[in-house]
C-alpha cells in the first residue's frame, strides 16, 4: 500500500508541476459539465425556471447568439493576454534570476487554475451554442444553461483582474525567495521530524563497504523520495544491511552502483527495493531541500553579475540562506534507519560541510569584490557560529573555516584600505 502510495504522490507531484494539468482538468470539467446541462435542459429545466424566474431568462435567440459570441471572442482575448503574460514572466525569471526558477513558477498552482477556468468557460460556452437556434421560440432557448454562461464569463473577469494582480506579485524577487525559503523550511522541518521518529544516530553504520554486493538502477533520474519502513522491512526478511550511495535530490546515472548490500540479492528483491524509490527528470523544492540553497545561491551570484548588478537582491537572499543554514546545521549528518540500535539502511546525504562550502564558493567568487556583500556574508557566518543547537561540532569548525577563507579572498580583491580595515574590525569582533 505504501509503494502505491509512495507511485502516486510521484505521479501527482510530477504532473502537477506541468503547465497543462488544471487547464486541461478543468477544461474536461468544463466540456462534462455542458453535457449534464443539457441532459437537465432535456427535462424542461429551463421551462420551470421561466414560469418561476422570468426576468433572469433571454427569450430572443438572436440576442442570445449574440451575447454568447460576445463571451467566447472576451474569454479568448484573455486566455491569449494570460498566456502572454505567463511566457513574459518565465522569460524575466530566466534573464534576471535563475533558470531554476522555472519549475517552481510553471507549478503555480493559481496561474494554472485561473487559466484553466478560462478554457473550461470557453468549452462550456461553446457545447451550449450547439444547443441554440435563433427561430426557437422563448421555452426552447437553453435558459439556465444560458444564464450560467454568462455568470461564468464574469467570474472569468473578476479573476482576470486578480491574475494580473498575482502576476505582479510573483515577478517580485522578495515573493519569490518567500515561496522558495518556505518550501525549503517546511520540508526541512518534515526531515528533522522523521529523523527523530526512525533515525538513530547512537549506533554506527560502518563506511566500509569492501566486498558488499553492487546493483544499479535501470533508469536515470533525480533521486527523490524513498519509502524508508518498507526497505526495512525487505532488510529484516534479507537479513541484510543496505546502504544507498546517491544522497537524495542527486541525479542517479544508469549502470553506476546505487545499491549496496551487505548479502547477495536476487533479481526480485532488487526490484522490489527500487519501487520503493522515486525517480524523477525534474527537480522541486518540496522534494529536495537542497535545491533551495542553489537557488537562493544563484539569484545571489546573479545580482552581482555585471549585467544585473542589484546588491540589494544579493544581500536578501544571503538573509535567507542564513536562516537555512541555521535549521540545516539542527540536523545530522547521516541518514541511517534502523531499530533496536541496529543499523539497516544508510542513505548517503551532502553533510553540512559540503553544502556551506559550495554555496559559500560561489558567493566568494562573485560577491568578494562588494564590501556591503562580504560584510553580509562575515555576519551570516558569526550568526551561524553562534547557534546552540548544533549537532555536530564540525559544524563550528567548517563554519570558521569558510570564514577564514573569505576574509583571506576579500584582503586581496579590495583595494581601498579603510575597506580592508572595516573587514579586518569585522573579524575581530
Amino acid at each position: 500500500m505504501k509503494k502505491l502510495y509512495l507511485r502516486l504522490k510521484a505521479f501527482f507531484n510530477t504532473i502537477q508541476g506541468k503547465i497543462a494539468f488544471y487547464p486541461s482538468l478543468l477544461a474536461l470539467i468544463g466540456f462534462s459539465f455542458a453535457f449534464i446541462m443539457a441532459w437537465l435542459e432535456a427535462r424542461n429545466v429551463s421551462r420551470f425556471l421561466l414560469d418561476k424566474l422570468p426576468q433572469l431568462m433571454l427569450e430572443d435567440g438572436d440576442t442570445v447568439l449574440t451575447i454568447m459570441s460576445a463571451c467566447i471572442g472576451g474569454i479568448i482575448s484573455m486566455m491569449v493576454f494570460s498566456f502572454s503574460m505567463v511566457m513574459l514572466l518565465l522569460s524575466q525569471a530566466s534573464s534576471n534570476f535563475s533558470p531554476r526558477l522555472l519549475p517552481g513558477l510553471i507549478s503555480d498552482k493559481k496561474n494554472q487554475i485561473i487559466l484553466g477556468t478560462y478554457l473550461a468557460t470557453l468549452v462550456y460556452l461553446i457545447f451550449i451554442l450547439f444547443s441554440i437556434e435563433p427561430d426557437d421560440e422563448k421555452y426552447n432557448l437553453p435558459g439556465l444553461s444560458i444564464l450560467l454562461g454568462i455568470v461564468m464569463t464574469l467570474v472569468c473577469l473578476g479573476m482576470f483582474i486578480y491574475f494580473i494582480h498575482n502576476m505582479s506579485q510573483s515577478i517580485q524577487i522578495n515573493n519569490i525567495l518567500d515561496t522558495i525559503f518556505y518550501k525549503s523550511k517546511d520540508r526541512l522541518e518534515l526531515t528533522l521530524v522523521k529523523e527523530k521518529e526512525t533515525a538513530h544516530h547512537s549506533a554506527t553504520f560502518s563506511t566500509n563497504t569492501e566486498g558488499w554486493s553492487s546493483y544499479t538502477t535501470k533508469k536515470s533520474g533525480y533521486f527523490q523520495n524513498i519509502s524508508i519502513q518498507n526497505i526495512l522491512n525487505i532488510c529484516k526478511e534479507q537479513e541484510t544491511r543496505i546502504y544507498l550511495t546517491v544522497p537524495k535530490g542527486f541525479f542517479v546515472l544508469q549502470h553506476t552502483p546505487f545499491i549496496l548490500s551487505e548479502k547477495p540479492l536476487n533479481d526480485e528483491i532488487v526490484e522490489d527495493i527500487l519501487d520503493n524509490i522515486n525517480f524523477a527528470r525534474g527537480e522541486f523544492v518540496e522534494d529536495n531541500y537542497i535545491l533551495a540553497f542553489k537557488q537562493i545561491t544563484e539569484i545571489a551570484v546573479k545580482a552581482m553579475s555585471p549585467g544585473v548588478n542589484d546588491p540589494g537582491t544579493a544581500i536578501n537572499a544571503i538573509d535567507y540562506l542564513t536562516e537555512l543554514f541555521a535549521l540545516r546545521m539542527r540536523k545530522y549528518d547521516n541518514s541511517q534507519f534502523g531499530e533496536k540500535n541496529r543499523i539497516l539502511l544508510k542513505v548517503s546525504v551532502v553533510n553540512f560541510s559540503e553544502l556551506l562550502y559550495t554555496c559559500m564558493a560561489s558567493l566568494r567568487t562573485y560577491c568578494k569584490h562588494d564590501v556591503i556583500i562580504v560584510e553580509k556574508l562575515i555576519g551570516m557566518l558569526r550568526y551561524l557560529k553562534q547557534q546552540q543547537d548544533i549537532k555536530n561540532e564540525a559544524y563550528s569548525t567548517a563554519v570558521d573555516r569558510e570564514l577564514k577563507t573569505l576574509l583571506k579572498d576579500a584582503k586581496k580583491s579590495l583595494s581601498n584600505k579603510s575597506d580592508r580595515k572595516r573587514i579586518k574590525q569585522l573579524a575581530r569582533a
